[in-house]
């Protein structure tokens, strides 16, 4: 099976951040791994760094995937949220969002790879 990541960057409506996480933490991240093919998920936040670093976005999630049909996948996400299976938080910036799907190029490594 092909492992996949889907790489989302958003920001909340200005004013509801609160909810915006709720949301994405309590409803959002069950209603994405209920779609085949979508295996585990996790959130990020930009990190507060001194000189504060300059990025369009403050929410990254990462989401692995696993099919052979990654057109299947998309297909899928984009028919549970047509559906209304999946809801769309009104305090989610959509025009702001950015979602692309990666295909890893090489194997993981890590430090001890090289020593």
């Amino acid at each position: 099976m092909a492992r996949h990541t889907f790489v989302v960057f958003t920001n909340p409506v200005e004013g509801r951040e609160d909810e915006f996480n709720d949301w994405y933490d309590n409803r959002h991240l069950s209603d994405v791994l209920a779609v085949q093919g979508f295996v585990a998920a996790q959130r990020f936040r930009l990190s507060e760094t001194d000189p504060a670093q300059e990025f369009p976005h403050r929410y990254l999630a990462l989401y692995e995937v696993d099919t052979e049909d990654l057109e299947k996948v998309t297909l899928a996400l984009a028919a549970a949220g047509d559906s209304g299976a999946m809801m769309i938080s009104g305090s989610l910036d959509r025009p702001d969002a950015i979602a692309k799907y990666f295909t890893p190029i090489t194997e993981r490594v890590t430090a001890e790879t090289f020593d």
